[in-house]
Parts: structure tokens; sequence; C-alpha cells
């Protein structure tokens, strides 16, 4: 059975950094659409960076100016999102999300798959 289970996240203080890992047992990830969104209150989800399968390159939000970097071990079947020199406007819940089937979407609706979402908090 494909899932997505994520871990990780808690509170960070202002610039300092995170990773958050992403389980996906049953994945083969060189064959996966791995995405990673972010959803504040009151809004929907935002993408904030796609790993393709055609190249296995990510490509990420704009507004994330570089702070933002994704990694995978393929043999584990993990995935990770690393945040560095995080800001208030970090704070939300990050998804890792997955699709077998397509290419990268910006629109959360593209994606079958979900984990339960980590709750990240940067404090000052």
């Amino acid at each position: 059975q494909l899932r997505l289970v994520e871990s990780g996240g808690g509170l960070v203080q202002l610039g300092g950094a995170l990773t958050l890992p992403c389980a996906a047992p049953g994945f083969r990830l060189e064959d996966t659409i791995l995405a990673w969104f972010c959803q504040v209150p009151g809004k929907g989800r935002e993408v904030v960076a796609c790993t393709r399968i055609t190249d296995g390159r990510t490509d990420y939000a704009d507004f994330l100016k570089g702070r933002f970097a994704t990694s995978r071990n393929r043999v584990q079947s993990m995935a990770y999102l690393h945040i560095n020199s995080m800001q208030s406007e970090d704070t939300g819940i990050y998804y890792c999300a997955a699709e077998v089937d397509g290419s990268c979407s910006d629109y959360s609706g593209d994606y079958m798959y979900y984990g339960q979402g980590a709750q990240v908090t940067v404090s000052s």
C-alpha cells in the first residue's frame, strides 16, 4: 500500500534551520513526482518544491529565495525538505505529496498521496 508518513516539525528559532523527513514506503522515488506544500491558516496549500521524474531535478517556488532544498534516499524511500535561514512567514503546516503519473503541478489537487502534515512554527 502506498503511503507517505511525515515526522519532524516543531518550534524553530528565527534564522534557524530545519529538516522535515517524509517516509514513502512502497514508492520508487525515481519514478515518483514528489512535492512539498505549505499551508497557513485561512489559505490553501501552496507548493514550495517539486521533484520531477524526467530528470530528477527540483523546482522551487520563487519566493523562497534559495532557502529551501530537497533530498532523497532512494534505498530507504525517504525524502527530505531542508529549510535554512528560517523566517516568520515559514510558519505553517508542511505536507509532502506524491503522484506517479503526470508532471509537477502547483495545484494540490493533482496529487493523490499526502503525508499527514508537520507543523512548523518560527519564533523570534
